[in-house]
């Protein structure tokens, strides 16, 4: 079986802060299936470090600021491509992202407040019937 899993959670060090959110047990699961990694916010060309992001309705705003709605949805576009061609069985993101949170993601405010919704890409990738998991919802 082959799973998409968001690089911070393999180890990577992607993140908008340069570092990871290395997760043992999404790991352990490369024992017995494929995990394909991807990083909607790098893969769509925002650089690491970045400057923190969160959704404000259909846009994503950089704490400075900045609109940065067209590289998510391109990182977006290229992790729904990945999961169709690799047909994948199921997702497995980093919770709260702007880009791969599903369920529950940050307010837009940068107070640390959630909201019920989905990240750029979980809700693309929903939308084209992939289930989408989170780190802490697996």
């Amino acid at each position: 079986m082959k799973i998409l899993v968001s690089r911070c959670l393999l180890g990577e060090n992607c993140r908008y802060k340069g570092d990871n959110c290395k997760n043992e047990k999404v790991i352990a699961l490369g024992k017995e299936h494929e995990l394909i990694g991807v990083c909607p916010e790098t893969d769509g060309g925002l650089c690491t470090p970045r400057d923190p992001a969160e959704r404000v309705g259909d846009k994503v705003i950089s704490s400075a600021g900045r609109d940065v709605t067209e590289e998510y949805r391109r990182g977006a576009e290229i992790a729904l491509r990945t999961a169709k061609r690799e047909n994948v069985a199921y997702c497995i993101f980093k919770a709260k992202s702007p880009s791969c949170g599903c369920g529950r993601i940050y307010d837009g405010t940068f107070s640390g407040k959630l909201v019920e919704g989905n990240g750029v890409t979980s809700e693309l990738l929903l939308k084209n019937g992939f289930c989408v998991k989170t780190e802490e919802t697996l």
